[in-house]
């Protein structure tokens, strides 16, 4: 399809044990496109963070092909912000640089100025002790843009947080994925942190998970995650997909 960045045609996972074998993935179609905000949604151990998995080479898929655009960048965020103590924010940042060997001035003056487009120049010499859960899933975040990846993977980034919390960090994650013009696959059990981020929702049957159905989700781009969720859209949204998620989440 036009601007396609990523396409999975059949994707299946196998995993293999002394009792034998099991399906986690079953034949996933999906088509990625440019600074598209897929969130997939599903019964729990369906099989979404698995996806993910694949996706960043962290684990091989067993049969289906995954075609990417030439020299296309992935970065993965994880559940936890998983920040070393020991290092200032700044350092923490610095981290994926340092480890593909690509730690430059050029670079490290691009991490500087995330820090401070984004509210966290002023913490870049303290140490994460010393930040709040929403800061530091920031930290974390700016630490995955670093390496100017073409597709961000968030795995439930949200769900350590508290309820005021998640929705002032949707906000932002919003606004920063705008700003850097950012393609995003995010895997949320949140169905209304879904709506109120997404371009497109994925939902997953129960494991082995296929693709049930795929929702478009318009409203207002221009809105914050917040104000998307005060809208008559957002709750037909919410009673539709609801409706399609199998009721054992």
């Amino acid at each position: 399809m036009k601007n396609s960045i990523l396409t999975i045609t059949d994707l299946k996972k196998i995993y293999h044990d002394k009792n034998g074998e099991t399906l986690a993935i079953d034949g996933i179609d999906l088509d990625v496109q440019d600074k598209e905000f897929i969130s997939i949604v599903g019964p729990s151990g369906c099989g979404k963070s698995t996806l993910l998995s694949i996706l960043a080479n962290l684990e091989k898929q067993s049969n289906g092909t995954i075609i990417k655009n030439d020299n296309l960048r992935i970065g993965y965020m994880l559940q936890s912000d998983s920040l070393f103590p020991w290092r200032t924010v700044l350092d923490n940042c610095l981290l994926g640089l340092e480890i593909n060997k690509n730690l430059n001035d050029t670079n490290k003056e691009r991490v500087i100025d995330l820090l401070k487009a984004y509210g966290l120049y002023e913490f870049k010499d303290k140490y994460p002790r010393n930040l709040s859960g929403g800061m530091r899933q920031r930290v974390a975040l700016i630490r995955t843009l670093a390496l100017d990846p073409d597709i961000l993977l968030l795995d439930e980034p949200f769900s350590a947080l508290d309820y005021q919390t998640r929705l002032s960090l949707a906000d932002d994650v919003s606004n920063i994925i705008k700003k850097e013009k950012k393609t995003v696959i995010m895997v949320t059990h949140d169905l209304a942190e879904a709506i109120s981020l997404s371009d497109k929702i994925v939902v997953l049957t129960k494991r082995p998970a296929k693709v049930k159905s795929i929702y478009t989700i318009d409203i207002d781009k221009n809105m914050s995650p917040t104000k998307k969720r005060r809208t008559e859209k957002f709750n037909s949204y919410y009673d539709k997909i609801w409706k399609e998620i199998d009721k054992n989440v």
